[in-house]
């Protein structure tokens, strides 16, 4: 069987193609341009929901970036980035894998909502979410004060998971990371790894990692400002 990863550029798929070059895996990859936002019809095609990123593999056709993840772990892993049942870092690594979708870029994808109606932090039924996305980040930047990665000592896939919501997504939903000093001391080993450099020179050789790791948000992606451009936003 031949892994391929479908990737969408600038997107949550960045975590697909980080992961196959920390393993040291064969894969192939195939890019897509966003159609100026959103995912061209190919990318579309390629999943009833249009979801990004997806992954094949023989038979199997899988989309949802933790499942890609999950899958890929399980099958070519050979128990790298994972912590063993038992090991004493193995409750943080769940909790924080999971963290990334079901908390972290679920607020962030909120927030994006609002601000597209022109919904800041003034406006009152929005506030609570910019409060909750603070909360959130300080929380973070706790527990990176404590340890390097986010599960403990050892680089995982939990991290993979995560940086994205830090890096990539801030293209669409800027956010300042100024007042977290850990988690900006985190991307900054983040991007000392061969990996995730290899990942991004393949996948989004058009963004600059160091304004990605910043703590001013990096430029938004071009589609996106296009628009806001062209609506006077």
């Amino acid at each position: 069987m031949t892994l391929t990863v479908h990737h969408l550029g600038v997107s949550q798929s960045d975590r697909v193609v980080w992961l196959c070059e920390e393993l040291g895996i064969d894969y192939v990859l195939k890019k897509y341009d966003r159609s100026p936002i959103m995912a061209p019809a190919e990318y579309k095609a390629l999943h009833p929901l249009g979801s990004a990123p997806v992954i094949e593999d023989g038979d199997a056709k899988i989309a949802e970036s933790g499942a890609c993840v999950e899958y890929i772990l399980q099958t070519y892993g050979k128990g790298q980035l994972t912590p063993e049942r038992g090991h004493k870092d193995y409750p943080e690594y769940l909790y924080w894998f999971h963290f990334a979708n079901g908390t972290l870029q679920t607020g962030l994808v909120k927030l994006m909502s609002l601000s597209s109606v022109g919904a800041g932090e003034s406006n009152e039924n929005a506030k609570r979410h910019y409060v909750r996305q603070r909360q959130l980040l300080e929380f973070m930047d706790q527990r990176l004060s404590k340890v390097s990665w986010l599960a403990g000592d050892q680089f995982t896939a939990a991290d993979i998971m995560n940086v994205c919501c830090l890096t990539t997504m801030r293209c669409f939903m800027p956010y300042d990371l100024g007042p977290y000093p850990n988690i900006l001391a985190y991307l900054k080993r983040v991007a000392a790894r061969d990996g995730y450099r290899r990942a991004m020179e393949k996948g989004d050789a058009d963004l600059d990692i160091e304004k990605l790791i910043g703590a001013a948000p990096p430029p938004m992606q071009k589609g996106l400002a296009a628009a806001l451009q062209a609506r006077g936003g």
